[in-house]
């Protein structure tokens, strides 16, 4: 229902649909060679992390975080790092299956914010690069998307250099 004028609720107005939120977390060491994959680009000359996939931690804690939102369960679930999915998938790709699983379900994503974590590579040049490729995977907006980048304190292995972490909150809408 909608406001009217007066105040009063719009009986024949649609209800808005349901808004859920859901939170991810990733995190995967450094491994050998370079092209690090996060958020969704390229940082060339940047270590690579190692993982079953490309390694991309700010696209995988999104993912956790719209199946959770979605009530659908996690990314490691849909995709085991096993034979079942292919070593070294785009976790572009990731994304895309479960941006589909979720309109498959009735919802979309609305709105995502994420942080990630590490002392290397110094990421702020890259953050609105990150932020439009990821409003670009979820069909959004690039302002429904936040992205910012935390050296952790320089604590735990994060802030040691030795690996990345990402955490997401998103919101999904519709009927999941």
């Amino acid at each position: 229902m909608t406001a009217l004028d007066d105040g009063r609720r719009d009986p024949v107005a649609p209800a808005p649909a349901p808004v859920r939120v859901g939170f991810g977390h990733d995190s995967h060491p450094f491994g050998p060679g370079a092209g690090l994959r996060l958020g969704g680009i390229e940082i060339a000359r940047a270590p690579r992390l190692a993982g079953h996939s490309d390694g991309d931690v700010a696209l995988h804690a999104v993912a956790d975080a719209l199946l959770g939102a979605a009530g659908q369960g996690d990314l490691g679930r849909l995709f085991p790092p096993d034979a079942r999915t292919p070593r070294g998938i785009a976790s572009r790709d990731l994304l895309r299956e479960v941006v589909a699983r979720l309109a498959a379900a009735g919802c979309r994503p609305a709105s995502v914010d994420i942080v990630i974590i590490g002392a290397r590579p110094r990421l702020g040049s890259h953050l609105d690069e990150m932020r439009a490729a990821i409003a670009d995977l979820l069909g959004l907006p690039a302002a429904a998307v936040n992205v910012k980048a935390s050296t952790g304190n320089l604590a735990g292995d994060e802030g040691a250099g030795r690996s990345i972490a990402a955490r997401a909150v998103a919101t999904v809408e519709g009927t999941a």
